[in-house]
């Protein structure tokens, strides 16, 4: 398998600080008392416009199926806005790569398993977890896809793996792959990493799979695993995609001594 040649990881943090520069200068406008920028700070971040988040979120579904569109959940703004940053982050239905802002612990952080994820508490999110739990029981597909990515964003973990193991069942056959991708990505987010890698090992190929197969790969220490599965997500992804940049910056780090 040819391999895409990477840029030095200095470069591309020299290039992240620079759209994200760009950005402010643009005249994005914050929303009001988030995330405002103080000069000591080493690498501002930009929040996250909700629209632009919307649809890298999406982008996992269109890799497993081309099925009808998704409506957006309840609070989806406040939950893009105040969503604290991420590092290793799964390529699923609801996750979006802007959620990795903040480059320095990638940077610094000489063991990559310090920053792997680990249960949090949840986000207070009573509308979202209604229609969630509406959706599911309603059987729409793929709706009920995202219902359990937005639990999974807003760290509504035990809802979301109760509502998992009741409606598992009756899952499309049309979906269980996507499905099996959303299990394993909620198992990830939740700490459950060797669970989760395992889980994408044993799934059937797609651009999120190896994608997930790389990124675990990385931060659990298996660098041989994590340059195959990167590069080989990394071809098939378009350069107009954020997670294609997202997948060469973890590629960058899988091929660092």
């Amino acid at each position: 398998m040819s391999r895409v040649p990477q840029p030095p990881l200095s470069e591309l943090l020299g290039r992240y600080l620079q759209e994200q520069t760009a950005a402010h200068e643009s005249g994005m406008a914050l929303p009001e008392g988030l995330g405002e920028v103080l000069p000591h700070d080493a690498a501002p971040a930009q929040p996250i416009d909700p629209r632009t988040a919307w649809t890298e979120a999406l982008t996992a579904l269109r890799f497993f199926h081309d099925g009808p569109g998704v409506a957006v959940p309840p609070d989806w703004p406040t939950l893009v806005v105040t969503h604290e940053p991420e590092t290793a982050l799964a390529f699923a239905i609801g996750n979006f790569p802007q959620l990795v802002r903040n480059l320095l612990p990638l940077w610094q952080t000489k063991d990559l398993k310090a920053l792997c994820p680990r249960s949090t508490a949840p986000a207070p999110a009573a509308a979202l977890v209604d229609w969630a739990t509406e959706t599911l029981r309603k059987g729409a597909f793929p709706q009920g896809l995202l219902a359990v990515g937005a639990l999974r964003l807003c760290h509504q973990f035990d809802v979301a793996d109760d509502l998992v193991r009741e409606h598992a069942a009756k899952v499309p056959a049309a979906w269980r792959v996507a499905w099996a991708n959303e299990c394993a990505a909620l198992a990830w987010h939740r700490g459950r990493t060797h669970e989760a890698a395992e889980s994408w090992k044993q799934q059937e190929e797609s651009v999120p799979v190896l994608f997930n197969r790389g990124m675990a790969g990385l931060f659990l220490g298996d660098r041989a695993e994590a340059r195959t599965a990167l590069s080989s997500a990394v071809s098939r992804l378009s350069e107009d995609s954020a997670w294609h940049h997202l997948g060469r910056l973890y590629l960058a780090l899988a091929e660092m001594a």
